[in-house]
């Protein structure tokens, strides 16, 4: 199991700092087995504020603190901030990777900036030309995670077969997945579908040997017929803000029939049916294809999420996944498992 330290942003998205406290106690308390020890984990943020809210939570439980003041706005522009707030907690934490302070680093901050952080500071893992936002989630029952969801709008061939290769790595070696089947999002499910880049990339995911279902269409990813499904950052995005969007209308759409017709039953079954969809189960997305850890947490996130977030960061670390998809996009394929 790896020691190294995990950075929490604490100053980084719409709930902060409250609920990134939150998810840090609840980390290091947890019953699950899947504790944190406090010492593991540092937080950024402004130091005054952070002292006084642990006090306030019964004390200081042996995080360290980092004083970092500014903070990044979700609506800044990305470029901009990185270069006026050198002391923000996104620039300072993602730093403190590069200089191996710590391992990972977690933000539910601006991604933009938090992406473009990561890549200028930490730089590509070997065979990766631009990184990509891995996000998971729980539709069928088991992990399925798509990517890329937003670093990369207009990848080459080339990015999307990486993709392929760190997502599969991702699901084998954190996730649990002795073989994920990879499949490439597109119009149609023939080989002759989609653009010149999709159609390229089609042919060299089945050259990479990985378990490559081929193409699959919107629908599919609800089907449970690939554990990865690689697309471009720009269709990515809109595929998930519309998932997001359109399942929580229909849960309230379903709530509202429910309360009409008496259902007591409703809402205790509607968590249940919400844990298969609800980003704050994994708690955040990946970066993946930096050199380091980097989690990227959704803005809204609460306590529970920030928690989940973390527990992803220290499962990235002691499953060296970095190791595995530099030894994977060598050969161009998803090793075997050691």
């Amino acid at each position: 199991m790896s020691t190294a330290r995990i950075g929490l942003d604490v100053l980084g998205g719409d709930r902060a700092p409250d609920a990134i406290l939150d998810g840090a106690w609840m980390a290091v308390t947890a019953t699950d087995g899947e504790a944190i020890p406090a010492d593991r984990i540092v937080l950024y943020g402004d130091a005054q504020h952070i002292e006084s809210s642990l006090t306030a939570r019964g004390g200081n439980p042996g995080f360290t603190v980092v004083h970092a003041p500014e903070a990044i706005g979700m609506d800044e522009k990305p470029a901009q901030a990185l270069r006026a707030k050198r002391h923000s907690s996104i620039v300072v934490g993602t730093h403190s990777v590069k200089t191996g302070d710590t391992g990972a680093f977690v933000s539910m901050g601006n991604t933009g900036a938090v992406v473009g952080a990561a890549t200028l500071m930490l730089g590509t893992l070997a065979g990766v030309r631009r990184p990509g936002i891995a996000v998971t989630l729980n539709i069928t029952g088991s992990p399925l995670t798509l990517l890329d969801m937003g670093a990369n709008t207009v990848p080459k061939p080339e990015d999307l077969v990486a993709y392929g290769i760190m997502g599969s790595l991702l699901q084998r070696d954190c996730l649990g997945v002795p073989k994920p089947r990879v499949g490439l999002l597109n119009i149609g499910e023939e080989d002759s579908k989609g653009t010149e880049v999709l159609q390229t990339a089609h042919k060299l995911l089945h050259e990479a040997k990985l378990d490559f279902i081929g193409n699959v269409e919107g629908g599919d990813i609800f089907q449970g017929k690939s554990d990865v499904v690689v697309t471009d950052g720009f269709t990515g995005n809109v595929a998930l803000k519309l998932m997001e969007g359109l399942s929580g209308f229909m849960l309230q759409l379903m709530m509202g029939e429910l309360k009409d017709h008496a259902a007591g039953w409703g809402p205790e079954a509607l968590k249940n049916v919400k844990r298969h969809i609800d980003y704050s189960e994994y708690g955040g997305a990946l970066l993946l294809g930096v050199d380091g850890v980097v989690i990227i947490g959704h803005g809204r996130s609460d306590g529970h999420a920030v928690h989940n977030a973390l527990k992803l960061a220290a499962r990235a670390l002691d499953s060296e996944v970095n190791a595995s998809i530099v030894r994977g996009l060598e050969s161009r394929t998803a090793p075997a498992a050691e």
